[in-house]
């Protein structure tokens, strides 16, 4: 399983259309561990890009601060689970809380 976050900084970046890279990370879904993480240069803006870009990279969910109803769909016709209003945090602990069940979200910063 590949869980794909959108950083700035180090941390999720609350505006993922934007952001400059993702943390590509694999994780074994059975022990729930991660097995690899790596950063990736997004690719330029252009609305409906990411989320096939993703797919091609093997994302099987993103978790991210805010993103509209337009490019959640667009992720879930990719067969990508969303997760929407994390906090600005490592993806290290992102995803240590979201496979504890501790994951705190908040609400979706993004309207459109």
């Amino acid at each position: 399983m590949k869980i794909a976050i959108p950083l700035a900084d180090g941390k999720l970046t609350m505006h993922f259309g934007h952001c400059s890279s993702f943390a590509l990370v694999d994780v074994d879904p059975r022990t729930k561990k991660i097995i690899k993480s790596e950063e990736s240069a997004a690719p330029p803006h252009q609305p409906g890009l990411l989320p096939s870009w993703l797919a091609e990279c093997g994302a099987t969910i993103i978790i991210a601060g805010g993103m509209g109803q337009r490019a959640q769909q667009l992720f879930a016709q990719q067969g990508i689970q969303v997760v929407v209003g994390a906090p600005a945090e490592t993806p290290e602990k992102l995803i240590t809380d979201y496979f504890a069940g501790t994951l705190q979200i908040g609400e979706n910063i993004c309207d459109h």
